[in-house]
């Protein structure tokens, strides 16, 4: 394993749990100090216990990221520890639920805007003068396949997906000469808990989805992670605001032949 992001500071929010909880480890057996962000505590214990006992370096911050104050609070402690913020990972999310436009309800879909799609702007706002602060740096947003396409029921989320990915190209766009490269990762199906909780609602729905991905599965949260973290690394020196699609070939297209 690298020590790539040795002596690195590395924020993760939605480290909780799925690709947030894998590309913290990740990111700390790489040789960098973690700070796990977000809501809920004990599962942010949890990855740290993980990071710490295999090696690793992390701190926990619970704060809601879609909240000003709380994230600004979070930067603030960042700078009165360590004083530099090398790499940010803006995971925090979720689905919302399944609504035909006409039917979604206001509240939700405002919701998973400001969770989704806020969150990342907040996150960014306050990591991004950090980062100049220390000469540079790496910013990884996650979006989604539901930032390429129309998946019915979603239009919320799709909006919020499609909204991080506009944003990262226009903050990549004003800080690339500041040494800061800011991609985004679009993680199709993916086996976290908050899918596969999403899953057990709607089985059959469920099971069309993973029949429909050209791999015939879904992705390991390693899986989708890794590509979060390669995207932050040194190997990525030269992707500035591009999203990296990991999606077992959900979006190809076409059809198989046969």
């Amino acid at each position: 394993m690298p020590n790539d992001f040795e002596t690195r500071v590395v924020i993760v929010t939605g480290a909780g749990s799925g690709i947030g909880r894998e590309a913290a480890r990740m990111f700390a057996d790489r040789g960098a100090l973690v700070y796990c962000v977000g809501l809920t505590e004990p599962n942010l214990v949890e990855t740290q216990d993980l990071i710490v006992q295999a090696g690793g370096q992390a701190r926990v911050a619970r704060a809601d990221v879609s909240d000003e104050q709380e994230i600004a609070a979070v930067m603030a402690r960042i700078d009165a520890e360590v004083g530099r913020l090398d790499v940010a990972c803006n995971n925090a999310g979720v689905t919302g639920g399944a609504h035909r436009v006409e039917d979604y309800p206001t509240a939700d879909f405002d919701d998973v805007l400001r969770i989704n799609l806020k969150s990342v702007f907040l996150g960014m706002k306050y990591e991004l003068p950090l980062m100049r602060r220390g000469g540079g740096g790496a910013i990884c947003n996650t979006a989604s396949v539901a930032a390429l396409t129309g998946p019915g029921g979603m239009c919320a989320y799709a909006a919020s997906k499609h909204g991080v990915l506009g944003l990262t190209r226009v903050a990549a766009m004003e800080n690339a000469s500041h040494n800061i490269r800011i991609n985004a990762l679009a993680p199709g199906w993916t086996e976290t808990p908050m899918v596969v909780a999403n899953s057990l609602q709607n089985p059959a729905f469920a099971k069309l989805a993973r029949a429909s991905i050209p791999a015939k599965r879904g992705a390991e949260a390693t899986e989708v992670a890794a590509a979060a973290v390669w995207l932050c690394s040194p190997e990525a020196s030269y992707v500035f605001g591009q999203m990296l699609v990991v999606d077992g070939g959900m979006t190809i297209g076409g059809f198989e032949f046969s």
